[in-house]
């Protein structure tokens, strides 16, 4: 089709309107309203027009974003004005202080301090400046003072509107809105990388077989730093605004940030006005609980007085404003000292090495001790006693040495070495080939056995109520008990002379014991502790050699549980889906082993008395599914969830991954929601789940 060149302009003006409203839809409001493929088809088109007519093609024009040759090296650019760094805060009594400092400083004895907070996006921050409303010019913080001219790479980022929004001005005061067309205004804000876009620019680079990328943070940096404008434009930065330096008439930190989402500018969705500092103190938890859902990496708030004029009155110390800090999250990473390394022997007897801490606070907790896992790992990291580390703590995984810090030894750190023997029975130990675990042999020892019954009564094994570590140590140590079997033949004489006992507990833990005389063979199973046989591998040995239950009340023996399994050969097990050979070894090995096998006798005369695995329901709604459950659903446990998704033909699963089709979503969930945000997963909150299965 052919055109004229004031037909073209008339076009290429609508398409820029176009192509810029849904732009704005999508990279700041995350909303579409046509289809990426559509969108894109509208800029090749624009495109194409200004191939054609050169002369019609402006600074602002989407084509734009990317463009040039790649530069030789950056400009300075001096900011107009400097861009200051934030104190650091982590406790509320630290951030009391402060506010006593502010009163302080202006001769008061209790000012008023209307407080703005906003999250602290981790980033890098940049600033915008625009003229007459076009995007001319932007700039890294460098020391405050003087930062580099990234324009160009800034250009590449779509969430920053390369003209400013005009429709919107209306909505704003008329002074404030001239501003906008006529003159510069500058905007300040952070460039992030989201958790889905790091995670999957790191896939890439592990199958390029090159090393993943450390953090969000040095990914951004170095993006914005790249002198070739289209290698910034493969990352998918986002920019958010904080800030609208230029005088517009606005009275408040708040109305700076209207000003932003009138000016088309992505911001803080959860930033508000804070009257008091008890307010300031529920914003900070609220948002802690909630860091983990949101799709940028943040570490804390920054707290600042709403007023502009009051701001400023309180000016600056160094290169901080004393009207603004940064309350920070509790690290997840400290460094502190090894003070030892001592062994801690599990129930299947693996020797497993724990770091003892000088106790640090990190993710809000006190810890004084870390896993070191196996050899392997104390190796890998090279760490010895005396060493200073970095231990980390996310959520709530079990705290762990991430590196140790060579360049501070002095040489009288020690290397740790696994010992000879046992350190809780000083019976043989044996380290399998092929295998990274030291074992101690002895089944009498009596690390095994204390750890061995925690196992076994737990709420997935015999969930006896009542029947805790605590009191398992004080019958152990009384010599009440020797095993689990021994559990059952406890009487009410037993227990009252023990400390924190009465007539009435005692009576209440007797009956517990009495009622978990019976159970499903799969929970039987998996209390046992047989090695590599968790929870859902002793639902998989249930459903496939005991049947379903015919009829209610229908029960068997523990000896015909032994008979059963003892039966079968290796070879019988390895044929089950999902059991591999040292799975099937481990399962034969443990029902004929003596020591086992009048464990076994001892508990059928107990009298347990074992359930078949109900029968699948008829409709299989869930059949092949992988499905993971995180936070709290109403109404049902984490364990109930997991026997739904069973009956309904799912398999239950403790970890996201590719393979999973459904996360579960409940109240205040985990990592697990954001990994699978980041994975593309679909999430269903708990009124899908039930409409899903009809509940």
């Amino acid at each position: 089709m052919t055109m004229t060149e004031k037909e073209a302009q008339e076009r290429i003006k609508k398409l820029r309107t176009v192509i810029n409203h849904h732009r704005y839809l999508y990279h700041v409001r995350d909303t579409q309203e046509i289809s990426d493929a559509a969108l894109d088809s509208l800029k090749h088109e624009l495109h194409q027009l200004e191939d054609m007519f050169p002369a019609l093609i402006t600074p602002d024009s989407p084509t734009q974003r990317v463009g040039g040759e790649p530069l030789s090296k950056f400009e300075k650019v001096t900011h107009a004005v400097r861009m200051l760094s934030l104190e650091d805060v982590f406790t509320e009594q630290e951030f009391v202080e402060w506010t006593n400092r502010m009163d302080r400083f202006l001769k008061k004895e209790r000012s008023v301090f209307p407080l703005f907070g906003e999250v602290k996006f981790d980033g890098i921050a940049v600033s915008l400046v625009y003229k007459d409303g076009i995007f001319i010019q932007g700039s890294t913080r460098g020391d405050g003072s003087v930062g580099e001219n990234i324009t160009q790479n800034l250009k590449t980022v779509e969430s920053i509107p390369l003209k400013l929004e005009t429709h919107t001005a209306s909505q704003l005061r008329p002074d404030i809105a001239r501003h906008i067309t006529k003159g510069e205004v500058e905007i300040r804000g952070e460039v992030v990388i989201t958790k889905k876009t790091f995670k999957a620019i790191n896939i890439q680079q592990e199958k390029k077989g090159e090393k993943p990328y450390a953090n969000p943070r040095n990914l951004a940096a170095g993006s914005l730093r790249q002198l070739d404008p289209r290698i910034t434009k493969d990352r998918n930065l986002v920019f958010l605004g904080y800030d609208v330096v230029t005088d517009m008439g606005q009275k408040t930190h708040e109305e700076s940030h209207a000003i932003l989402s009138s000016l088309g500018f992505r911001s803080d969705a959860l930033a508000r006005v804070l009257p008091e500092a008890a307010d300031v103190f529920l914003f900070w938890r609220d948002v802690e609980k909630k860091r983990e859902k949101l799709p940028y990496h943040i570490d804390g708030l920054v707290i600042s007085v709403n007023d502009i004029k009051q701001f400023h009155a309180l000016g600056v110390v160094g290169k901080t404003p004393r009207g603004a800090l940064a309350f920070k999250f509790a690290p997840e990473e400290a460094t502190t000292h090894v003070l030892d390394i001592q062994v801690q022997v599990g129930r299947t007897g693996v020797l497993t090495p724990v770091a003892h801490l000088e106790p640090v606070a990190i993710g809000g907790v006190t810890v004084s001790r870390a896993t070191l896992h196996n050899m392997d790992e104390v190796h890998r990291l090279g760490v010895r006693v005396g060493d200073t580390v970095i231990v980390g703590r996310a959520g709530d995984v079990i705290p762990d040495i991430r590196s140790v810090l060579t360049d501070l030894r002095t040489g009288s750190e020690k290397r740790f070495h696994m010992p000879d023997t046992c350190p809780m029975c000083g019976g043989p130990i044996e380290k399998k080939e092929g295998e990274v675990a030291y074992r101690c042999t002895n089944k009498k020892c009596s690390a095994l056995i204390r750890e061995g019954l925690y196992h076994m009564v737990s709420k997935k094994g015999f969930d006896i109520d009542g029947l805790g570590p605590k009191i398992i140590d004080a019958l152990l140590d009384q010599s009440l008990i020797q095993d689990a079997a021994d559990v059952f033949d406890l009487t009410e004489g037993d227990l009252v002379p023990l400390e924190r006992f009465g007539e009435k507990s005692a009576k209440n833990l007797i009956e517990s014991i009495a009622h978990a005389k019976r159970l499903p063979v799969a929970r039987f199973l998996y209390a046992l502790g047989i090695f590599h046989i968790g929870e859902e591998m002793a639902i998989t040995l249930a459903r496939k050699f005991f049947g379903t239950a015919s009829a209610k009340g229908r029960s068997f023996s523990v000896e015909e549980c032994r008979k059963r399994l003892a039966a079968l050969s290796v070879e019988d097990l390895e044929h089950v889906d999902g059991i591999g050979a040292k799975v099937a070894e481990s399962i034969y090995a443990w029902f004929h082993d003596t020591h086992n096998i009048a464990l076994l006798g001892k508990l059928d005369t107990a009298g347990i008395r074992l359930d078949p695995p109900h029968a699948p329901r008829v409709t299989q709604i869930l059949a092949g599914k992988r499905i993971v459950v995180t936070g709290e659903l109403e109404g049902m446990s984490r364990d109930e969830v997991r026997d739904v998704i069973r009956a309904y033909g799912g398999d239950p699963s403790e970890s996201v991954s590719k393979k999973t089709d459904y996360v579960v979503v409940g109240k205040n969930p985990g990592s697990k929601y954001s990994k699978a945000q980041q994975l593309g997963i679909s999430v269903l909150d708990e009124k899908a789940f039930r409409d899903l299965l009809q509940l």
